[in-house]
């Protein structure tokens, strides 16, 4: 039996949709958009149309933007000769608040999972290796400590190290099976600082 109209389940439905919402939170997202001004209402509708309509890939290193490059690849000031190797945004974005790594990524949008069916063709490894034909000196491979995380490592620093560019994991720090996206910036940049080569 439903206990809201048909309007506010369907409300309730989309938010349960979202990673991470069950349908407690879900509800009390859709009893506070209800109950918001019809203005800001609209303006997180457009800021989420404009998101999805604009939003691209970075044409270098595959993060999302909203122009050609993101900020990072269009940055002359970066050390383009260093590419770290990231799973998804949200990774770049952990690293990038540490304020100290001075180099590009290169976003892989996943990681190989057998289990998943997730294969390298599945993830942006061939663009990568497309990078590579540039002047670069080295590959930090910055993936998850978990199971996925470790085989793409290990299939990149294969692929790689045939081409002769420097290949280098981070270090431990980063707790196994542990997401780079929840871990503080110290434990981050420590684990940047004590890479080791592959």
């Amino acid at each position: 039996m439903d206990y809201y109209s048909s309007h506010i389940s369907r409300l309730i439905e989309e938010f349960c949709a979202l990673p991470g919402i069950g349908t407690k939170s879900a509800q009390r997202l859709a009893f506070h958009v209800l109950n918001m001004p019809k203005e800001q209402v609209k303006s997180l509708t457009d800021a989420i149309t404009s998101a999805k309509e604009n939003v691209r890939y970075c044409e270098s290193c595959f993060t999302l933007t909203d122009a050609p490059q993101c900020p990072i690849c269009a940055d002359p000031k970066r050390n383009h000769k260093q590419i770290m190797v990231v799973e998804n945004p949200r990774d770049l974005a952990a690293y990038e608040k540490t304020g100290k790594y001075e180099g590009v990524y290169h976003v892989l949008h996943g990681a190989i999972s057998p289990m998943l069916g997730i294969g390298p063709s599945d993830i942006k490894l061939k663009e990568l290796m497309v990078r590579l034909k540039e002047d670069v000196d080295e590959v930090i491979i910055a993936t998850n400590s978990s199971l996925e995380g470790e085989t793409t490592a290990m299939y990149i620093s294969k692929l790689i190290k045939p081409v002769g560019i420097k290949v280098t994991r981070i270090a431990s720090g980063v707790p196994v099976g542990g997401d780079l996206e929840y871990i503080d910036e110290v434990t981050l940049l420590r684990a940047y600082e004590g890479r080791t080569e592959l």
